[in-house]
């Protein structure tokens, strides 16, 4: 089982195939590190809006770190309150 896999995100943005291309990453990884492309018309608000987004879609056991323009989450054994 590897640690990290990584997903681009391009000019198309976040939508419903990329947030299930993300879960299907969790099932033989611990972390999925979630990169922001120029093309996606990157900022620092936008980028953390977009992370709220995607563990939003993903459900309770995940929680995420901005650093930069990439975005790391870890999905836990517990659900988070």
């Amino acid at each position: 089982m590897q640690l990290v896999s990584s997903v681009q995100i391009g000019k198309n943005g976040i939508t419903k195939n990329t947030i299930e291309a993300i879960k299907t990453h969790f099932k033989n990884h611990l972390n999925v590190k979630v990169v922001f492309l120029k093309g996606s018309g990157r900022d620092s608000k936008s980028i953390k809006k977009d992370a709220e987004k995607i563990v939003f879609g993903l459900g309770n056991n995940y929680t995420y770190r901005v650093v930069g323009f990439t975005v790391f989450i870890k999905k836990w054994r517990k659900p988070m309150r």
